[in-house]
């Protein structure tokens, strides 16, 4: 049975290539993608009550299939304030400051550091986890403190927030708007997380140390950033910060063993992770704060909960208008697709097979392309689910590939725009180590640029 297009097609492929011109000309796409749900609605309902009220229902039912992730952001950056309060994160990284006797030691120890805890408390909270007590020491030891920028940048920004093996809120996002299990997307980013991960840090590494043997990079001996940070309270006894240090990354290894052992994977890993969370949070609170240990508890979810609804509050109008072209369509407007259709990604993947010779090559390149375009709006996440549908539509057009497709965008998008190369996401590392973000960024062009040319030719092999 052929694939019948009409014109919510037409309009769907035309807010696409609107929302990637404004993102280009890195302009904010809320109101593009609002736009875009509105007159999809009103052409499929014929009604302006149903359209308008088909706006409000996309962000809910966008809401409503986020909201685990919001969720998990939101209870982890909460336990990182009271880790950074009580002074247990100074006790969770003092064991590796032992290790740092020269940047190259420096380099590597804080970046593999950086992406381990970013894997399991986000980037942005790992940044002030480690980034304070790590920078003292790595200068000590002679790095420079934009060499220290980097490293937490490209491992914890770069290659723990592109691939989020632990938390899984990208490859969520990515996998929910392709269509296709989170699982499938975690598989087929494995390699190409690895490629892009070696190619990019091994690159600027190199760079930095050529540019240290020349001089063109000095120490830089302040640490004050000028940005106020977390003060250190003493709530607990050295002994006790001493056990929970030990006590909260057990928990979590546990936890990864329990998904191993279980096979758990996207929602129930992601709430095994936020559980374990809930449960660290309450018991510091209750050891931390004593009689005081309620009223601590409720203030920390409400900072953890304002940091997660600000990290998405982009996110949610686009998110919404990518949902209509799957699933979503039927759940948020109701049955207005034609009988034969498979949602709209679905039926112009379709047609696109039957009207275009689509090679592998020719998708992957596309697909990195415009990963890293949706980028330049310095999230990183709000175009995750334009790649997602992408990846789909191009999977279905060359009948292979989806999940590597939709790895290839995710990983495209979160690096250019999750915190390596626009500078204002570059913020929290450049602000924590006093460096420049437009130095940081310039710093980061070229090897990341050389990982994604370098990532883009093994997917090609991949599919």
């Amino acid at each position: 049975m052929g694939i019948e297009l009409v014109a919510l097609h037409w309009i769907y492929i035309v807010f696409i290539v609107l929302i990637i011109g404004f993102m280009v000309k890195r302009l904010d796409t809320t109101l593009i993608s609002i736009a875009g749900i509105f007159v999809i609605a009103i052409v499929a309902t014929g009604s302006l009550t149903s359209a308008v009220s088909g706006v409000f229902n996309s962000f809910t039912y966008a809401i409503t299939e986020l909201l685990s992730t919001i969720l998990i952001i939101s209870i982890i950056v909460a336990m990182s304030r009271i880790l950074t309060k009580t002074g247990i994160n100074e006790v969770m990284v003092a064991p590796f400051t032992k290790i740092i006797k020269n940047p190259t030691l420096g380099f590597w120890t804080i970046g593999i550091l950086m992406m381990i805890i970013s894997w399991f408390f986000w980037p942005s909270p790992a940044v002030a986890l480690i980034g304070a007590v790590m920078l003292p020491v790595a200068i000590r030891a002679g790095l420079p403190a934009l060499g220290v920028a980097m490293a937490m940048n490209l491992f914890g920004h770069g290659i723990a927030l592109s691939s989020d093996f632990v938390i899984q809120g990208a490859p969520k996002l990515t996998a929910d708007a392709a269509g296709i299990p989170v699982g499938d997307v975690i598989t087929a980013s494995i390699p190409l997380v690895i490629t892009m991960g070696l190619v990019t840090t091994v690159t600027a590494f190199y760079f930095l140390k050529r540019d240290m043997k020349r001089g063109k990079l000095t120490l830089i001996d302040t640490y004050d950033n000028g940005i106020e940070q977390e003060t250190v309270e003493d709530l607990l006894t050295m002994r006790q910060k001493k056990l929970f240090a030990l006590f909260i990354p057990l928990a979590f290894l546990l936890d990864v063993a329990a998904m191993a052992a279980f096979k758990l994977q996207g929602g129930d890993a992601t709430a095994l992770v936020g559980g374990t969370a809930v449960f660290i949070l309450v018991l510091l609170c209750i050891v931390a704060h004593k009689k005081k240990g309620l009223d601590a508890s409720t203030q920390y979810f409400i900072k953890g909960f304002q940091f997660g609804f600000k990290v998405f509050g982009p996110v949610i109008p686009i998110a919404a208008f990518f949902y209509l072209g799957d699933s979503g369509f039927n759940a948020i407007l109701g049955d207005y697709l034609p009988k034969t259709s498979h949602g709209i990604v679905n039926d112009l993947g379709v047609a696109l097979a039957s009207l275009v010779p689509l090679t592998k090559e020719i998708a992957v390149v596309t697909l990195m392309g415009i990963g890293a375009i949706t980028g330049l709006d310095g999230s990183g996440f709000s175009g995750i689910s334009l790649v997602g549908s992408i990846g789909k539509l191009f999977g279905t057009a060359i009948g292979e590939g989806t999940a590597t497709l939709t790895a290839l965008g995710q990983i495209a998008a979160i690096w250019v725009g999750g915190g390596t190369l626009i500078p204002w996401a570059l913020i929290p590392a450049a602000a924590i180590c006093n460096v420049s973000p437009f130095e940081l960024a310039r710093r980061n062009l070229l090897p990341v640029v050389i990982g994604l040319i370098v990532t883009t030719i093994v997917a090609v092999f991949l599919i």
